[in-house]
């Protein structure tokens, strides 16, 4: 797990995650739930060639689900809340 493409899986584009990236310089990620603080920062300095200040991480547990029959599980994710450098921006649109 030491290519940027293996740890970062996508870009959250909410409505929040919008709202912070342009007022708190703050991006939102999916990432990989093996992926440490210290990988995640790494990978997207060499993705988007910008400097991280700090990284917070949320862990989320899958839900359950039924459909006709016995229960199923979502997976399980997580969630990374990356700040850049001020004056650093990321275009992801």
């Amino acid at each position: 797990m030491n290519e940027p493409h293996d740890i970062i899986k996508t870009a959250s584009l909410t409505e929040k995650s919008t709202l912070m990236g342009e007022k708190q310089n703050k991006y939102v990620f999916r990432v990989s739930p093996k992926a440490n603080k210290i990988q995640i920062k790494n990978a997207i300095e060499r993705l988007f060639e910008k400097t991280v200040v700090d990284v917070n991480t949320c862990n989320y547990a899958g839900k359950e689900k039924r459909l006709r029959g016995p229960v199923g599980r979502r997976p399980r994710w997580k969630k990374a809340i990356v700040t850049l450098k001020e004056g650093e921006k990321i275009d992801l649109i």
